[in-house]
């Protein structure tokens, strides 16, 4: 029983101690977790459970679009690809389709990889 309150405790301080940057890829992260466990679902026949984490990615994208600062000019361009994604969510999530939420994936992962390098960068 220790065991899992130790790994809750751990992640709760992973958590609170990270930078807004590594929340950002640990939200890039869950939202790629989430996407394939929602595959994984779809292929099984259990869309109930595709539903709730296609549903959990959907939050996740509506939370960075809800931190987007439009006095920067890319704001505009990360927005366009959010509401891409969280439309293909949409289409996905109605005809349980997992081309569609693999093209999700794609952008995740291609996005998460941009954030993880502009962290090494700004490192420098």
């Amino acid at each position: 029983m220790a065991l899992p309150n130790a790994y809750k405790a751990y992640s709760n301080s992973k958590l609170m101690t990270a930078s807004p940057a590594q929340l950002t890829l640990m939200l890039y992260d869950g939202a790629i977790k989430f996407t394939n466990i929602a595959i994984e679902a779809i292929e099984n026949k259990n869309y109930e459970k595709a539903n709730t984490y296609i549903q959990k990615t959907h939050r996740i994208i509506d939370e960075f679009r809800s931190t987007l600062n439009f006095k920067y000019p890319v704001a505009q361009e990360f927005e366009n690809v959010y509401v891409m994604i969280s439309e293909k969510l949409v289409y996905a999530n109605m005809k349980k389709d997992v081309e569609v939420l693999q093209d999700v994936l794609k952008h995740l992962r291609s996005m998460r990889e941009t954030w993880e390098e502009v962290m090494r960068l700004a490192k420098r």
